[in-house]
């Protein structure tokens, strides 16, 4: 897997698959996989647990929500994304719009805080493949991988 798939996703799972690839304040100027992971483990236990993931998440979406809504909409979401350096959705990965009709549970075209922090709850549950509470680096790249393979079909 190319360091930029694994980049991506370290993003993406933060910011859970609705809200990934975006703007975590500490993590935001991080381009490598190692540096995002790092920054996700703020107690440095070699591990992120759900309550730092949550923390991530929610701090990518609060970043995202320029007009401080309480909403993300796919303009934002794409405008955060470039601001920090990304590039447009590869193959194989959701556009924004995309990311959000996954998790918009209410249809009005955004995502809000509340869809936003249940999307981040089952994207730690999905990741954490041992079911230990915490995720580590082999999960996330697991969790990538997987998820590019259902995308690219």
């Amino acid at each position: 897997m190319s360091s930029n798939k694994l980049n991506r996703f370290i993003g993406f799972a933060a910011g859970v698959a609705g809200l990934c690839g975006f703007v975590v304040p500490s993590v935001a100027f991080a381009n490598d996989a190692e540096t995002k992971f790092e920054s996700m483990d703020t107690n440095k236990d070699g591990k992120i647990s759900k309550d730092e993931f949550t923390t991530a998440a929610t701090q990518k979406f609060d970043k995202a929500d320029t007009n401080h809504d309480g909403k993300v909409t796919a303009a934002e979401m794409t405008a955060a994304h470039q601001q920090m350096g990304g590039a447009k959705a590869e193959k194989g990965e959701l556009k924004a719009a995309d990311k959000i009709k996954k998790f918009d549970t209410n249809g009005d075209g955004a995502l809000s805080a509340d869809e936003q922090q249940a999307a981040t709850g089952k994207m730690f549950d999905k990741l954490d493949t041992d079911h230990d509470g915490y995720l580590t680096k082999a999960e996330l790249k697991a969790g990538h991988e997987k998820m590019q393979q259902k995308y690219e079909k």
